[in-house]
């Protein structure tokens, strides 16, 4: 309820600067072109007709106009007109908008070129081969996901009279295709307390890909949450939840019922009546918030996702250092418990910290998904030096008995160990939850800050459960090997995973950053391990190792603010499947194309992704199966920042990659399991 009245006050003062800064914005515009180019466009009409005008509206890539009611954020158009006597405007017509959801906010939007039609009265007196002057200034928002700019223009043509009825204008014909078809019977409506109730005359034979009932009524839905549609009769049942706050009641609807992702919708009026209740449910519209399961499901399925993160490959070089610790702790059943509690600490303390920060950042507008810690180049090569100097470590190149990842130190020592090994396989550990846990963590991005907070310290928690299990039940403690002299051999041989998970830090920061930012980063590598080869040298002849270890812990540092820039991700995609790069455009494209669509979203930090590809998608048999069935694949790489790509997770209800997703011809979405056999989706192109 707070983050709502939050989001509606922003939007309110968002709007309210929109408007008192427009004169301002407009003159700072001067001399340069804007960012959605408006031309007022007329065709040949006759004396006493009423024909359409068009404002036909261009946006630059990457920005995007407002339908009549934006939404939770936005301004619609502004139209003050000057017409000669006689002539008059009538109510603007638009075009079917697209949904847009930024930061949870549910905004109604065009993201290509569109024109809205005015109807304009021609006076009866006017003489025919004249021209009827017209002129109009027009105010809109143009917007991109992170700015808005209010835009204006004075807008003139002259319309030209004919003394017959003209022949029809190819543009105005395309133009007025687009607008959505008008409902010959008026809908039913009836508001409770949680939702509007529709009941729109349909027939049932009406196909319906990605329907979506957009309100010219403000405030009184709720625009970002899921819409239900059932099929009654004749009658297509809708129910919308009511806005949480602000909510308003209204005598009369008017709206526009999106069929499909291709601009086709129906235009439609309501009056108070009676709404049918039943009939049979249809998928509802997959740019809204996706439906949540119960919380103690959800809770759940986090629990079962971190214990199960535990047999990840990915996680193992982490896990492997802990077991050291565990043999270890079996000389005191005290130590033990206390050394499973600290783990355990360390683990849920950074799920909830790196739950916190998602939940902040997204709070803040930013567009990151779980797992956003391995997109930012210099975190990626933090981790590297880490994994690089874990594994010197091991070697015996140096000794640390603090974090005390392996023998030696105190009670208190091995305490902090088991807190910062916890910390550390958490962190590394997180990415890894996809295929077992998506809804869990995509639900987390949708509720509440405590019920969030809750699903990341239940991931914590269900990553620590095998290591207090051991601690806390004897029987399993005294099944771990008792100390001796195997744990240096052992440690010995901990060290190639974790020198394997160096190498691939190292591949993936020449993957996140370009070839001359992963030199520069195994340079400043190289001169860190120098340091701690001193180090390691200093301590076997007896000598303090402090000097070296500050020495090895600046070059670290220094390192990381020397750094060039990371070259930008690449735009081209390498797939035998002649993957394009994802994009929501080229999505509705495809779709609308009547093509089956396999969008598949990744990352070069997602071994289950990777395994995936070679298992079951870079394929010859994939390739084939896709050849013959004229499949658009659609690849998206989040392998860094991409707010698109964020927004079309979150959409899905998904906090991360991997994420497979396919379109039938008929556009229906089905999600594919997270972990592919090798012949599934040969299967799905050809079923």
């Amino acid at each position: 309820m707070k983050k709502r009245r939050y989001r509606l006050s922003v939007t309110l003062l968002c709007q309210l600067l929109a408007l008192v800064l427009m004169p301002i914005a407009v003159r700072a515009q001067t001399g340069a072109p804007p960012h959605i180019a408006a031309e007022l466009v007329a065709a040949p009409a006759a004396p006493g007709s009423e024909d359409m005008v068009a404002i036909h509206m261009t946006p630059e890539k990457g920005w995007h106009g407002y339908w009549s009611n934006p939404g939770d954020a936005g301004l619609g158009m502004e139209l003050d007109w000057t017409l000669p006597k006689g002539a008059k405007a009538g109510t603007p017509r638009y075009p079917v908008p697209q949904t847009l959801v930024v930061s949870g906010l549910m905004n109604h939007v065009f993201e290509h070129d569109y024109a809205v039609l005015v109807p304009i009265t021609v006076p009866a007196d006017a003489a025919p081969g004249s021209r009827l002057p017209l002129r109009v200034a027009a105010q809109w928002l143009a917007c991109t996901e992170q700015i808005c700019v209010p835009e204006r223009a004075e807008l003139a043509v002259e319309l030209p009279l004919v003394a017959a009825a003209p022949a029809p204008d190819a543009r105005f014909a395309e133009w007025t295709r687009r607008l959505p078809a008008p409902l010959d019977a008026a809908a039913t409506f009836s508001l409770d307390g949680k939702a509007l109730h529709l009941a729109i005359p349909l027939p049932a034979t009406t196909p319906l890909a990605s329907p979506h009932v957009f309100l010219g009524e403000d405030k009184l839905v709720d625009y970002a949450a899921s819409q239900a549609f059932a099929w009654n009769g004749d009658r297509l049942i809708v129910t919308i939840p009511r806005a949480k706050i602000d909510a308003r009641d209204a005598a009369a609807l008017t709206g526009v019922l999106r069929l499909d992702g291709e601009g086709n919708g129906i235009a439609f009026s309501a009056r108070p009546g009676a709404v049918p209740t039943g009939g049979t449910p249809l998928a509802g519209d997959t740019a809204s918030t996706p439906a949540l399961a119960p919380l103690p499901l959800l809770l759940l399925a986090a629990l079962a996702g971190g214990l199960l993160l535990n047999v990840m490959p990915c996680v193992f070089p982490i896990l492997s250092l802990k077991a050291l610790s565990l043999a270890r702790a079996g000389e005191s059943e005290a130590h033990a418990r206390i050394e499973g509690l600290a783990y355990t600490a360390g683990v849920v303390t950074a799920c909830l910290g790196l739950g916190g920060v998602l939940l902040a950042l997204r709070a803040g507008g930013q567009e990151v998904g779980w797992a956003f810690q391995l997109q930012e180049p210099l975190v990626v090569v933090a981790l590297l030096l880490l994994a690089a100097a874990i594994t010197a470590n091991l070697l015996g190149l140096f000794e640390l008995t603090v974090p005390g990842f392996v023998s030696g130190g105190s009670p208190s020592s091995f305490t902090r160990g088991a807190f910062v090994t916890g910390l550390l396989a958490a962190f590394v550990a997180t990415p890894c939850t996809g295929p077992f846990m998506a809804s869990a963590m995509g639900a987390a991005l949708l509720l509440p800050v405590l019920p969030a907070m809750a699903l990341f310290a239940a991931l914590g928690v269900g990553i620590a459960l095998p290591f207090l299990a051991i601690a806390f039940i004897p029987p399993l403690r005294r099944r771990m090997p008792r100390p001796g002299a195997w744990m240096v051999t052992f440690r010995r041989w901990l060290a190639v995973p974790m020198g394997l998970t160096a190498l691939a830090l190292a591949w993936l920061t020449w993957k996140v950053g370009g070839p001359w930012f992963a030199g520069e980063a195994l340079l400043g590598l190289a001169l860190v391990m120098a340091a701690l080869f001193v180090m390691g040298r200093t301590q076997r002849e007896g000598g303090s190792a402090r000097p070296a270890a500050a020495t090895a812990m600046a070059l670290a540092v220094v390192a990381l603010i020397v750094l060039p820039t990371p070259m930008p991700p690449a735009a081209t995609v390498d797939s035998i499947l002649g993957a394009k790069p994802f994009s929501e455009q080229a999505l509705t494209e495809a779709r609308a194309a009547g093509k089956p669509v396999f969008v598949w979203m990744t990352a070069d930090w997602c071994l289950s992704c990777k395994v995936n590809e070679e298992v079951a998608i870079e394929r010859a048999e994939t390739k084939a199966a896709f050849d013959k069935a004229g499949v658009v694949v659609l690849r998206g790489d989040w392998t860094r920042r991409d707010p698109a790509i964020t927004r079309f997770l979150t959409a899905q209800g998904a906090a991360g990659v991997p994420l497979y997703v396919w379109y039938g011809r008929d556009g229906k979405a089905v999600h594919l399991p997270q972990v592919l056999t090798s012949d599934l989706l040969a299967r799905q192109a050809g079923g």
